[in-house]
């Protein structure tokens, strides 16, 4: 999220990342309400589009859950599941009865041959990347004429409520990861992929308390992940204040504020170079 004072706002290393995710494989499936709702959204769009065939790629796969339904979609002749995390690519291997392609990659360096994708879907990956600009230009070059891509993200302001009661627990310290600004989406999205439509809204989570929703993004392995962060467990104190500070709603529970955003692109034309080649 937007820097504070001194706080130090850079991403996480891609190692910390992949060991993260791929510890929290067993248990991520069980708390992925805002993966699904947003995964969905783009799934049911998909499912609506006539004549899908080809090859298709999951960028960011996880677990394989979408991996599994793009691969019922449609008529595909091959689907790959590309992540990261080694420990998410072996359990989503490991609970697939369907012929995939299971891949761990780095999306900043997609390996596939130029235009040999007929879909990209990629699923709140992008967030966790320290060059979105460059996974959005990857899947430019591979994709084929005709071909389509469907990317969703979180942006600034996600996480907004903790992010501020954290604030006042504990001054000086981050306890939540770095997003891009809607605008800087907008201009990279603007540059790479020309035509693209990107959709906005706000989406609010409830939970019982706090501390389930701390628990929430444990099990997704998605907690705080810059470099700079303390490896030592969070102080009880300073949790307890974290609780106190976090707004409460009227009937008593909380919510979660979660900035998403949806890019959807078709490569129409493969002799157009973004501002990005032509420089």
């Amino acid at each position: 999220m937007s820097a504070l004072g001194a706080i130090d706002t850079r991403p996480a290393n891609k190692a910390d990342i992949a060991r993260e995710f791929g510890n929290a494989r067993t248990t991520y499936d069980s708390a992925s309400r805002l993966q699904r709702l947003m995964g969905n959204a783009m799934f049911e769009t998909l499912q609506s589009q006539a004549g899908m065939a080809g090859c298709a790629l999951d960028l960011g796969c996880g677990t394989g859950w979408f991996t599994r339904k793009l691969a019922g979609l449609g008529n595909f002749v091959s689907v790959t599941g590309m992540d990261l995390s080694p420990g998410m690519i072996e359990h989503a291997g490991a609970n697939t009865p369907h012929d995939i392609i299971w891949t761990v990659a780095d999306a900043e360096a997609i390996p596939l041959p130029d235009q040999s994708c007929d879909l990209i879907f990629s699923n709140l990956m992008i967030q966790w990347c320290a060059a979105p600009a460059q996974v959005l230009r990857e899947c430019r070059r591979v994709l084929r004429p005709g071909g389509k891509l469907v990317v969703s993200t979180l942006l600034d302001g996600t996480l907004r409520e903790l992010d501020q009661a954290w604030r006042q627990a504990d001054p000086g310290q981050n306890h939540i990861n770095r997003f891009e600004s809607e605008a800087t989406l907008r201009e990279a999205v603007s540059r790479e992929l020309p035509g693209a439509e990107i959709e906005t809204k706000t989406l609010r989570l409830p939970y019982t308390s706090p501390l389930t929703l701390a628990a929430e993004l444990k099990h997704l392995g998605a907690g705080y992940k810059n470099a700079s962060r303390r490896r030592s467990m969070t102080a009880p104190g300073r949790l307890r204040a974290m609780c106190r500070h976090y707004p409460r709603e009227p009937e008593g529970g909380v919510v979660a504020s979660y900035e998403a955003a949806w890019v959807s692109w078709s490569c129409r034309d493969i002799n157009h170079k973004t501002q990005t080649e032509k420089e």
